[in-house]
């Protein structure tokens, strides 16, 4: 089972290894720079090396990059999606370099254009990238707020059936359930994987972000609780960790640090739920 946590590279890439290992995790997730401003990565060829040495040695991976807050693939603006783009690219070469094989990225709001105009957008976005050999561009199921689109199935499977790329897809479950599909029961979650199955094909399922919910089901609202604590609840996420959709998927939590519970308490609690 490969479950791991979000983790800092504070002090070098390299560190999110010793993270990931001190919480009890075998793969994971990392920002190559702060999420909230356009910045390169700024990654050094020994700290590179380091993070591939030190994954190897205490096997950790897959691993996954996950892209800046600010990245719109469905902008109908030019020079926001322009940035996007460039900034898209600086990732997926930074996974190359660090031999990390994704890249998860939000299709992000097409701000009026329209559902149709921002998928083809997002399509035509991805499709300008020169996304190096082994690494695998996610796009991300979202909460859907506003203009913002992936929150339903069909969006992300019209994305990677008209990608001139071989994309995959990171289900995050917290926004899952945020935008009407119910996990909190068994039957819940495998009505779930059938439609996933049906808009998507669960095969190009490549990652995915295990968190509970603050909020209902359908609110629209992203706010990650505890393994099992929020609104999916212990049932739900039981039955979702034992699907056989995700028995080879790698899970990463990005639960919150909160009432004396971490991401070592998360990683314990996922794996407790299994089998």
């Amino acid at each position: 089972m490969r479950v791991g946590a979000h983790e800092s590279i504070a002090g070098g890439v390299a560190k999110a290894v010793d993270r990931q290992v001190d919480d009890g995790g075998n793969c994971g997730q990392v920002f190559t720079h702060s999420p909230q401003v356009w910045q390169d990565p700024n990654i050094d060829d020994d700290d590179a090396a380091a993070f591939r040495d030190r994954s190897a040695e205490h096997d950790v991976g897959p691993w996954v990059i996950h892209s800046s807050y600010l990245v719109n693939l469905c902008t109908p603006k030019d020079d926001l999606r322009a940035k996007s783009i460039e900034s898209m690219q600086r990732e997926v070469d930074a996974a190359a370099t660090l031999g990390i094989p994704y890249v998860n990225v939000h299709l992000g709001a097409h701000t009026g254009a329209g559902e149709q105009q921002g998928l083809d957008n997002a399509v035509s976005a991805l499709d300008e990238l020169d996304i190096p050999e082994g690494v695998t561009a996610l796009v991300e199921s979202d909460a859907g707020s506003g203009t913002k689109l992936g929150d339903d199935f069909a969006h992300l499977g019209y994305v990677i059936e008209k990608s001139a790329h071989d994309l995959e897809v990171c289900l995050d479950t917290a926004h899952t359930f945020a935008a009407g599909y119910d996990l909190s029961t068994p039957a819940g979650v495998d009505e779930t994987f059938a439609e996933l199955d049906s808009e998507v094909g669960v095969g190009n399922l490549g990652y995915v972000h295990l968190n509970d919910s603050k909020h209902t089901c359908g609110t629209n609202k992203d706010e990650h609780a505890h393994i099992g604590e929020g609104e999916i609840g212990e049932a739900g996420m039981r039955a979702f960790i034992n699907h056989p959709a995700v028995e080879d998927v790698p899970l990463v939590v990005e639960t919150p640090t909160e009432d004396g519970k971490g991401f070592a308490w998360n990683i314990q609690r996922v794996r407790d739920l299994r089998g």
